[in-house]
């Protein structure tokens, strides 16, 4: 599932992104080891967020969170620094992406609370491990991400779209898939929509507006997951003064593994 070097546990991935020996996408960096989509809040918007993501578990199934001002989240690692561990963060100003950058250090604040959610990384790893092609991966390229015309549930300030990822696959391989990534709630669980991408208000799926375009073939159903990038789209409705995101695809990764967040 990687381009390049594998590390061998969650913190030796850790220490190369924070080294900048790694800087790309972490998709299969450090197999079996749960990863995290970042929302980097200030203080006051801290309890709506995350009220938004208790009424929003799908796209934002939270895996864990900071104290205000404290880079570390020791649940999820014990060594971890929020403000170095990603390969490349996303700052936004008053809902605008104003900047892409390797680490935190010149914009890190001491009201700012940190939000992990969880990440379709883990389920594609089942995936793959079943057998499924999964084309981006086999391309190497980022999952296709789509704004969609569905609304999540407001708390607070925060409302906004849902975002969904695609992933093409024949039938056979989609009635698979949705019955082992509904083994996986903390990290999206079962896919959302099958089939007619115009049915979420998507007008072309070969344009998606975050990742990268696959292939659909003729024998292939598109199949929907709600995704993590959905904070995004929100902070883009609600336009916060102040927030940090992590650029898609570049994720934390955590000492967590995949196994635990399974159901059996």
């Amino acid at each position: 599932m990687a381009s390049g070097k594998i590390y061998g546990s969650g913190r030796e991935a850790r220490l190369a992104i924070r080294s900048g020996e790694h800087r790309g996408q972490t998709a299969g960096i450090a197999p079996g080891f749960v990863q995290g989509n970042l929302a980097i809040l200030p203080k006051a918007l801290a309890d709506d967020f995350f009220r938004f993501c208790q009424f929003n578990p799908k796209p934002c199934p939270l895996i864990g969170a900071s104290e205000p001002g404290d880079p570390r989240i020791p649940a999820l690692a014990e060594d971890l620094d929020i403000r170095t561990d990603l390969p490349l963060y996303r700052v936004w100003r008053d809902g605008k992406l104003v900047e892409e950058v390797p680490d935190l250090k010149a914009v890190w604040r001491d009201d700012l609370v940190a939000f992990l959610i969880g990440c379709s990384f883990s389920f594609e790893e089942a995936l793959v491990e079943d057998g499924i092609d999964l084309r981006h991966i086999s391309a190497g390229t980022n999952v296709p991400m789509y704004r969609t015309n569905i609304d999540t549930v407001p708390a607070g300030p925060f409302h906004g779209p849902l975002v969904v990822s695609m992933r093409p696959l024949k039938p056979a391989d989609a009635i698979r898939a949705v019955q082992i990534t509904s083994r996986f709630p903390a990290v999206h669980g079962a896919p959302v929509h099958l089939g007619k991408p115009e049915l979420l208000g998507i007008k072309d799926i070969a344009k998606p507006d975050y990742g990268d375009p696959v292939e659909v073939k003729a024998d292939e159903l598109p199949v929907f997951w709600a995704c993590g990038v959905t904070p995004q789209s929100v902070i883009a409705t609600v336009k916060p003064d102040f927030c940090i995101t992590h650029a898609p695809g570049h994720m934390l990764v955590t000492d967590l593994k995949n196994s635990r967040l399974a159901i059996l």
